[in-house]
C-alpha cells in the first residue's frame, strides 16, 4: 500500500502541482502507517495463548510428538509458531501455521526425532500474530524453556510388553503347543494333532471316574524360568560408528533392554554388564519388573569410548562374578578373523561352562551396497569391497560356530526385534 501512494503521486501531477501531489501521497503513506500501528496494538491485546505438551522422557531414533495447544480469544487468528527444540534433533515441521477460529482451542502437533541420549536444554516459543486488518504482525516470545531427557527406545520397549503378553495371556496362549518347555503349566482338553506322548492317562481316568468325561487331559509344558540371563554390552570404539543416524551403541542398547525386558517377563534373572578396556558398569541379575526401571535409569547416562575394548577382561570379569551356568549374551560388532581375534578367544571361553551367544550389528548400508549392481566402475569398487566385508563376516561367524557359539548378525536397525525372537526360540528349545 506504500509503494501504491507512490505510484498514484504522477497521476496527481496531472489534476494538482507537484507540491500538491507530493502532500497528498504523504498524507497517505502517513495514514496508511497510523493504520499499520493500530493494528499491531489491535494485535497485542488479542494474543492467542501458546502451551507446549511434551512427553515426559523422548526415545531416541523416534518420532516423538510434541503438541502446542493455541487458544484465540475473540477473533480469529492467523499466527505463525517456531519452537526452539534442542539443536541437532530432527523435526518434521520448523515452522508451523494456522488459523485459530475466535473463542477457541486447536492442537498443533510436530515431531521430533532425537539422534542422542542425555539432558538437553528446550528453548521458547516465538509466535507471530497478523493483525486483524492484515497490515501489521505482532512478533513475541513466550517463556517456556525447560530441560528434557532422552532414554533409550522406550517406544519400543512399551510395543515388545504388549507382545509379550498377548503371548502369553488369551487366545494366543490357548494356542500354544504341548512339549514345548520342561515345567508344567496346566491340563486342557485334548484337541485334534496334539502329541499323544503328553496325554495324562492318570488324571483323564479320575476325570472319566468323577465327572464321566471321557474326553483326555494334556499335559501343557512351558519353558523353564529363574534361569540367569547375562548380557554384555560392547561401548569400545566399533560401538561409536554411526549406523542411520545413531551410534552403534544405541542400537546395542536399545537391543540390550528389549533383551533383558524379554527375559524379565519370562521369569528369568537379568543381569547387565557395559565394559570397553574394563569392566565399566555391571548391574548384578535379578527378578522382577522393577529390575528394567533400575536398568534403564543405570544404562542411559552411559556413552561409547574411542578404545579398544578388552573382551578376555570382560569374559573374566563374568566367570568370577556368576558360577552357575548362564546365557551370556555379547552385543558387539566385528570385521573378519584377524582384527577380531580377542572377541573369538574370550566367546570360546565361554564355550564349556556356558552358553555364548554373540549378537553383532551389521550396517545396513554395506548390505545395500553388496546386493546393488552397477554398470559404474567406481560404484563396482565399492560393491567388490562391501561383499569382501560380509565375507570375512562369516568366515569369523563359521570359525565360532564351530567353538559352540550361537551367532546372530543382523542389521542394526532390527537387531532389537531379531534378538528377542531368538531368546525366545532358545527358551522354548530349553537350550539353557
Amino acid at each position: 500500500m506504500l509503494v501504491l501512494g507512490i505510484a498514484i503521486a504522477p497521476i496527481l501531477c496531472l489534476f494538482f502541482n507537484i507540491k500538491a501531489a507530493i502532500a497528498i501521497t504523504v498524507i497517505f503513506d502517513a495514514i496508511v502507517l497510523g493504520l499499520m500501528v493500530v493494528d499491531g496494538l489491535q494485535v497485542r491485546r488479542s494474543r492467542v495463548q501458546i502451551t507446549r505438551e511434551l512427553p515426559s522422557r523422548l526415545s531416541i531414533g523416534r518420532d516423538n510428538p510434541v503438541v502446542l495447544k493455541v487458544t484465540s480469544p475473540n477473533t480469529n487468528a492467523l499466527i505463525e509458531i517456531c519452537d526452539y527444540y534442542p539443536t541437532g534433533f530432527g523435526v518434521s515441521a520448523p515452522k508451523l501455521q494456522a488459523i485459530i477460529p475466535s473463542n477457541s482451542t486447536q492442537e498443533l502437533t510436530y515431531t521430533v526425532n532425537p539422534t542422542q541420549r542425555g539432558e538437553f536444554p528446550w528453548g521458547n516459543i516465538q509466535a507471530r500474530q497478523l493483525g486483524i486488518w492484515g497490515l501489521a504482525w505482532d512478533d513475541w516470545q513466550i517463556t517456556q524453556s525447560l530441560p528434557v531427557k532422552v532414554y533409550p527406545d522406550l517406544v519400543g520397549l512399551r510395543s515388545l510388553t504388549i507382545r509379550l503378553t498377548l503371548q502369553s495371556s488369551g487366545s494366543i496362549r490357548q494356542s500354544r503347543k504341548t512339549g514345548i518347555g520342561t515345567e508344567f503349566a496346566e491340563l486342557r482338553n485334548y484337541r485334534s494333532g496334539d502329541d499323544l506322548r503328553f496325554i495324562d492317562w492318570k488324571a483323564t481316568a479320575r476325570r472319566v471316574g468323577a465327572y464321566n468325561n471321557a474326553t483326555p487331559l494334556v499335559r501343557v509344558l512351558e519353558p523353564e524360568q529363574e534361569q540367569t540371563l547375562l548380557i554384555l554390552l560392547d561401548r569400545g570404539r566399533l560401538m561409536t560408528a554411526k549406523v542411520q543416524n545413531l551410534q552403534r551403541f544405541d542400537w546395542g542398547l536399545n537391543a540390550t533392554l528389549s533383551l533383558a525386558l524379554a527375559g524379565l517377563h519370562r521369569g528369568d534373572r537379568v543381569g547387565v554388564g557395559v565394559f570397553d578396556r574394563q569392566m565399566h558398569t555391571w548391574i548384578p541379575p535379578e527378578r522382577g519388573q522393577h529390575h528394567l526401571n533400575q536398568l534403564i535409569d543405570r544404562l542411559t547416562p552411559i556413552q561409547p569410548v574411542l578404545v579398544e575394548s578388552d573382551y578376555l577382561g570382560a569374559v573374566t570379569n563374568v566367570v568370577q562374578r556368576q558360577t552357575r551356568r548362564a546365557l551370556v549374551v555379547v552385543i558387539t560388532d566385528l570385521i573378519d578373523v584377524t582384527a577380531s581375534t580377542e572377541l573369538l578367544a574370550a566367546l570360546s571361553k565361554l564355550a564349556p561352562r556356558y552358553l555364548p551367544f554373540c549378537v553383532t550389528l551389521r550396517d545396513p548400508q554395506v548390505d545395500r551396497l553388496a546386493h546393488t549392481f552397477t554398470d559404474n566402475v567406481t560404484d563396482a569398487y565399492a560393491r567388490a569391497v562391501a561383499l569382501d566385508l560380509l565375507m570375512q563376516r562369516q568366515v569369523a561367524y563359521a570359525h565360532l560356530k564351530q567353538k559352540g557359539v550361537l551367532v546372530l548378525d543382523a542389521p542394526a536397525n532390527q537387531i532389537a526385534d531379531q534378538v528377542v525372537e531368538r531368546y525366545l526360540q532358545l527358551k522354548a528349545r530349553n537350550q539353557l
